[in-house]
């Protein structure tokens, strides 16, 4: 990954993302010497969006297949809510 100053970014604008997207998929933007933003290609942020779901649908597949879900209505899970709280 590639650094960019919020100075830079500031003077350069958004010329200073293309040219660093370009050779890199991802820049950090630092604010006063310390790493604030990370700018990346449309497309790699829904990759990594997609990488997400993906991971979060393994996560719940795992709990069901091991038991760990409750089937039951709204009303009812509100209910058991409402017990917990």
């Amino acid at each position: 990954m590639s650094h960019i100053s919020a100075n830079e970014l500031k003077t350069k604008g958004v010329a200073v993302i293309e040219a660093m997207l370009a050779e890199h998929s991802e820049a950090i933007v630092s604010v006063r010497g310390k790493d604030r933003f990370v700018v990346m290609d449309i497309a790699q942020y829904n990759y990594l969006r997609e990488c997400e779901l993906e991971a979060a649908l393994a996560e719940a597949r795992a709990d069901v297949a091991a038991g760990r879900v409750v089937q039951e209505s709204a009303e009812a899970h509100l209910a058991r809510l409402d017990k917990q709280a």
